[in-house]
């Protein structure tokens, strides 16, 4: 699934940022991040593929609008995986706050939220938002406060590189979607903003994301490293901004993905060492 990335990148970023680390609890907010993005990988194949708006996908091909699984089967795996998420993340809700379980209900619903529901919120243009919200912010923060059991500044900004480039992957995403979406009225953000909107929003992500970076050097100077990530970010934008389309951007959204992996190891290295 090339959307993994956005599930480790944030763990291993906010994880780093503690100066002792507690290797259980890392294992388990990994579990959470990857189960929750299985989850909403598996939720999002069957709320779209029943609702029919999969039935031209250019993208990568959904089990349900393909045939290749039946509804059930993939909802099925869907409440699996969140199962596996809930039971990691109440593990981790012991050994640290009891408050960890509301953050974590509530994540597996804005999770389920963004497809299915009679009025989820993907259809309506709020996925970026959600998606730099929980696997930005309550991803990075929440696997650094899971260390040190307190939330810290140097985590937040940490959160805001990783949640621009999770978001980035979605707006590449629903870039790529858009004609389809726009014929089965799913009003995603691209649909709203329109095309060229829509990838001057993406290289605004990708920018605020370099810069970000850039700027937790007040946290260690050794993170001004990440700064020889720049070439790649320049020539992903550039792609984009330069009109790739349909299949072109399955690549792309690829692209972005290994760029966030590699910001958050860089990120991750200076910081652990």
């Amino acid at each position: 699934m090339r959307t993994l990335p956005a599930a480790v990148a944030p763990v291993l970023v906010g994880t780093s940022l503690s100066s002792e680390i507690k290797w259980v609890n890392a294992l388990l907010a990994l579990v959470v991040a990857l189960a929750l993005q299985i989850a909403v990988n598996f939720a999002n194949d069957y709320s779209d593929g029943v609702r029919g708006t999969d039935t031209n996908r250019v993208g990568p091909t959904r089990l349900v609008a393909s045939g290749l699984a039946n509804a059930t089967s993939v909802k099925t795996a869907s409440l699996l995986s969140f199962l596996v998420a809930a039971i990691a993340g109440s593990l981790l809700a012991f050994n640290t706050s009891l408050w960890l379980i509301l953050v974590g209900a509530i994540s597996i619903l804005a999770a389920w939220g963004y497809t299915g529901g009679k009025r989820p919120y993907g259809y309506l243009g709020f996925g970026e938002f959600s998606v730099f919200v929980f696997f930005g912010l309550v991803a990075t923060v929440g696997s650094y406060y899971v260390q040190a059991e307190q939330i810290s500044l140097n985590a937040v900004l940490l959160a805001i590189p990783m949640g621009s480039l999770s978001c980035a992957i979605l707006v590449v995403n629903n870039l790529r979607d858009r004609p389809q979406d726009e014929l089965v009225g799913k009003r995603t953000m691209a649909v709203r903003f329109g095309d060229l909107k829509t990838r001057s929003f993406y290289a605004f992500l990708l920018i605020t994301a370099q810069v970000s970076a850039a700027l937790a050097a007040i946290i260690d100077p050794k993170i001004l490293i990440s700064l020889i990530w720049i070439p790649l970010t320049y020539s992903t934008l550039m792609q984009v901004l330069n009109g790739a389309v349909g299949k072109d951007l399955i690549a792309i959204l690829g692209k972005t993905a290994r760029l966030q992996l590699l910001i958050a190891l860089t990120l991750a290295t200076t910081l652990f060492i």
